[in-house]
């Protein structure tokens, strides 16, 4: 299985329920034909450098998958008859690009199991104070 970066913008005008509703739809389709999202950013609703499908704004979600090559197919065919999609962006990860992406996740994991018990650590000291 090869891993893909996907940056979808959808409609801004869009109220955040269905939004979330797109995103998952996005996910079950990746999971039912054998793939996992190994990370979904809501990155927000931004203006567009240029007006698309006369929009001035689209909410940005940038996926990281892993799964195979014919899956992407399916998304892809997905996106250009999903209205919620204004416009959208697949590109297969190289090696590098794969390792640097695994050390980040292992950087950011390390930076949570760090925050994680220097609460652990402030909630025992206000106990025994």
């Amino acid at each position: 299985m090869n891993i893909y970066e996907n940056v979808v913008i959808l409609n801004a005008s869009l109220p955040d329920e269905e939004i979330n509703a797109a995103v998952a739809k996005i996910k079950d389709l990746v999971t039912n034909s054998g793939g996992e999202t190994l990370k979904a950013d809501l990155w927000g609703r931004r203006k567009l450098a240029y007006e698309i499908k006369k929009q001035q704004k689209g909410y940005y979600v940038l996926f990281v998958l892993k799964t195979p090559a014919a899956t992407i197919k399916k998304l892809e065919e997905l996106y250009k008859v999903f209205d919620s999609v204004i416009k959208y962006m697949v590109i297969k990860l190289g090696p590098k690009q794969v390792k640097a992406l695994e050390v980040a996740q292992a950087a950011a994991e390390a930076a949570a199991q760090v925050a994680a018990q220097a609460a652990a650590e402030a909630e025992q000291s206000t106990k025994e104070g």
